[in-house]
């Protein structure tokens, strides 16, 4: 008898569950603040084809680092070749069909009575995975050899215990091996609670019920991403924007799609979009993948869960050697801003589609500050942050202040965590003022925060985005405004720098300022009404002259 819908559903929230307990116990037991507290990790759970099952509480575009993962183990290593007790680790987009060498994945087989059932996996963000540059994401590189360690789909234990030769090669390649080794050992130990985890559940279903369940949840996501697919109307929609820069020869790249809508079938053409570059912005097949299906999951139906099965009624085509579909070995680390903004062309084509659902451009970019130096007290560090900005507007809520948007989920690390665990000091942390832009529902407002290195001189390092390009506004609404990395001198003098700059030497006496950007505004801002002016007004958030500018009936 086939699995009926309730047993399907029951089984994938069961399954569901494991995934979120390895979440949170990653997170609990990592060692550094990129995952403890910036919570960049995610977990899932596979067939025992490499398809994805359910995911865990994460990143959308983690999947874009899982969904080839245990395909590629298994095409290395055939089924014959993976035993109880294993785990396999990779980063490499090429190779391993990961997203960008930070992003480690590590994979481990479930078995039962010798059967190979499924497998468990999490990936998370290493604050370095060595290279040319401390954090691994800083511009200037233009190749992945540059970007750090790439490890293929190996094999990390056998019969339940590390292989060291493999822990030591990674750990000698990278800096601050002693926390490297405690975030391996909470992703090692996350997969381990997964497979104390799967064995009463496989006992409950029995294996042959868990592997036709498997197929059922993946079946039943397809035919529910059809069935949201045939709400949209048929035809076919167009939209372009810019990337600032690549940070190094490029400057507005662009990323072009076309959308075709045929009933229960969409296809997405990135045709006319610019070739690969030499700058880490290029985004590999993997998280294309994953920026399109994100984008159908929150347009269309938002509590869809999110597995295989989504692929199965959607087509992306995209320029073998571009930008949105590199080939090796062009430079990933910092895939994130362009598929951010892959995201945001992809929106601004659906618009006209969705209206009441879509949102304006929010601060689309993975603003990302990485610092490495040694304490006055002889201690190493590298510390990464990515940072929020505006998010846009929709067409009945003003846009949020101050978060990760689309393709990131993660926090803003609290200051009090950061200068308890580096020689940093926060001596700004704010919400830019004006930034949102201005509409009948505006958009959300930027952050500033600076830092400023205590007793020693730190290495910078950053990624920015919207620096050039406004986010845009939608339906009439107004732009939000652009980020900027800076240095501020304690004589007060101000140094601009670029959107990308890589390994800068900063001192006590100064101050690294990064502002990320705002976002887009909906509708016309002379519908707004006068008590939500009122309220922009008492906030502080929007000054008096950019009240009278945008809003000179209401103010």
């Amino acid at each position: 008898m086939a699995m009926s819908p309730i047993d399907a559903e029951l089984l994938r929230n069961a399954m569901a569950s494991i995934a979120d307990e390895m979440y949170i116990a990653l997170l609990k037991s990592a060692y550094s603040t990129n995952i403890k507290e910036r919570r960049d990790h995610s977990t899932a759970l596979f067939d025992a084809a490499g398809r994805v099952v359910v995911q865990g509480e994460s990143m959308p575009l983690h999947l874009a680092s899982m969904l080839g993962l245990v395909e590629v183990v298994l095409e290395k290593y055939g089924t014959e070749g993976v035993r109880p007790g294993d785990m396999f680790l990779s980063n490499d987009p090429y190779v391993g069909r990961g997203s960008h060498l930070p992003d480690v994945a590590i994979a481990a087989p479930v078995f039962h009575d010798g059967k190979l059932i499924m497998f468990a996996c999490n990936i998370a963000h290493h604050a370095d995975i060595g290279g040319m540059s401390p954090g691994s994401m800083a511009g200037g590189m233009t190749e992945i050899y540059q970007e750090g360690l790439r490890i293929p789909p190996i094999r990390l234990m056998r019969d339940g215990e590390v292989i060291q030769d493999v822990m030591d090669m990674i750990l000698l390649n990278v800096r601050v091996p002693e926390e490297r080794l405690g975030d391996y050992n909470a992703q090692i130990a996350a997969n381990q609670l997964a497979l104390r985890r799967t064995a009463p559940l496989i006992q409950r279903w029995s294996p042959d019920r868990i592997i036709e369940g498997c197929d059922a949840i993946i079946a039943a996501v397809a035919r529910r991403t059809r069935a949201a697919i045939s709400d949209l109307p048929n035809g076919v929609y167009h939209f372009e924007d810019l990337v600032d820069d690549d940070g190094l020869s490029r400057e507005d790249i662009r990323i072009k799609v076309a959308i075709s809508v045929t009933n229960d079938e969409i296809e997405f053409d990135f045709d006319g979009t610019d070739p690969q570059v030499e700058g880490n912005n290029n985004v590999t097949m993997a998280g294309l993948q994953a920026a399109c299906l994100y984008c159908l999951k929150v347009l269309l139906d938002p509590d869809c869960p999110q597995n295989h099965g989504m692929l199965n009624p959607v087509t992306i085509k995209a320029p073998k050697g571009s930008v949105v579909n590199a080939t090796f070995p062009a430079a990933s680390a910092a895939r994130a801003q362009t598929a951010q903004r892959i995201v945001d062309v992809i929106l601004g084509a659906l618009a006209p589609a969705y209206p009441e659902r879509i949102t304006a451009a929010s601060n689309g970019a993975n603003t990302s500050a990485a610092f490495f130096g040694r304490s006055a007290e002889g201690k190493y560090y590298v510390y990464l942050e990515t940072l929020g900005g505006g998010a846009g507007a929709r067409a009945y809520r003003d846009g949020t202040d101050g978060v990760q948007v689309h393709m990131t989920n993660t926090s803003n690390l609290p200051i009090e965590a950061l200068e308890t665990e580096y020689p940093l000091m926060i001596e700004r942390y704010e919400y830019v003022e004006d930034s949102g832009g201005a509409g009948k529902y505006r958009g959300g407002l930027g952050i500033r925060r600076d830092y400023r290195p205590i007793g020693h001189e730190t290495t910078f390092s950053g990624q920015g985005e919207r620096f050039v390009h406004s986010p845009w506004g939608i339906f009439g609404g107004a732009p939000g405004a652009t980020g900027k990395f800076a240095i501020l001198s304690d004589s007060g003098k101000e140094r601009r720098l670029a959107n990308k700059p890589s390994a800068l030497r900063v001192g006590p006496d100064s101050v690294i300022n990064v502002v990320t950007a705002g976002a887009g505004g909906y509708g016309d801002p002379q519908e707004r009404p006068v008590d939500a002016v009122a309220g922009d007004r008492k906030s502080g958030k929007f000054s008096q002259d950019y009240i009278d500018k945008h809003y000179p009936k209401q103010s």
